[in-house]
């Protein structure tokens, strides 16, 4: 009989993708990094160097071939174990060359969208959790997004990791992180400035890095309000006007979609200044 539930269960809901969109007959998914500086207001800076883990065996869908982890799951601590791993370039791609063979097979105008309904899911997972997040400007936190794609291009959230691991299993693997921990800390702690808890200013294109703004709630909000006036027939303020311009978020990002937070541990690329 079905039983009430009580508030004290906790339950994980899981779906397991079974058209994952696959690139010579393989499986993969994305690592996408995740720069959060602030919770409330919600500001968060998207990593450009995000990378795909492909798995050394060709997908099948068939009952028999479940146990094959080398077909189903892309942890590089598993793959690495297989026969077919090349040590060489670690089974991964980056995304640009992911963005690139999608809109060679399925057009430029599909593959915005999917990178779109991406930036999107990341924005509403955060949002999500914003409520109940430890919002201390003097913190900030670096998530590895794991996300696999289906074969219509749907981008589904795996999971959420605080503080990814930064081991490196390639040479590229390892040059592309010594610029995404340098990245951090120039956003962070912008040359020339300390870390203040009033500093709250989207530092200079220059101090980006590879990071873009993906979504800056306080710039989201200025245009939202501007937006408005302009439909009461109201003239924009300076201020309005300048906010605008950034519109909170970055790229068109037309569509939407993507729910869910879940946090794993690995290693550490969170930090905290005093």
């Amino acid at each position: 009989r079905f039983q009430a539930v009580s508030a004290k269960d906790t339950y994980v809901i899981s779906k397991y993708i079974e058209n994952p969109l696959l690139i010579g007959g393989k499986k993969f998914d994305l690592r996408i990094y995740v720069l959060v500086t602030s919770f409330r207001p919600l500001k968060a800076y998207l990593y450009q160097l995000g990378f795909c883990r492909f798995c050394t065996v060709k997908y099948t869908p068939s009952s028999q071939d479940l146990d094959n982890m080398f077909a189903h799951l892309t942890n590089v601590s598993i793959q690495k174990h297989g026969n077919e791993y090349n040590a060489v370039h670690g089974g991964k791609w980056t995304v640009q060359n992911l963005r690139t063979f999608l809109e060679g097979t399925r057009g430029k105008a599909v593959s915005d969208r999917l990178f779109d309904d991406m930036n999107w899911l990341i924005i509403h997972s955060l949002k999500a959790v914003s409520s109940v997040m430890a919002n201390d400007r003097h913190c900030f936190e670096c998530y590895g997004y794991d996300i696999i794609i289906d074969n219509n291009l749907k981008p589904w959230l795996i999971e959420v990791n605080a503080s990814p691991s930064l081991s490196s299993t390639t040479s590229h693997d390892r040059v592309m992180k010594h610029k995404l921990i340098n990245d951090v800390i120039n956003i962070v702690i912008p040359p020339g400035e300390g870390p203040d808890v009033r500093w709250s200013k989207v530092p200079a294109r220059e101090n980006l890095g590879h990071f873009d703004l993906l979504y800056d709630e306080e710039l989201a909000q200025m245009d939202f309000l501007a937006s408005e006036r302009g439909k009461a027939g109201f003239p924009r303020s300076a201020a309005t006007a300048v906010g605008s311009r950034g519109a909170g978020i970055r790229g068109s990002m037309s569509g939407g979609g993507g729910s869910g937070f879940s946090v794993s541990s690995g290693g550490s690329a969170s930090g905290t200044w005093k």
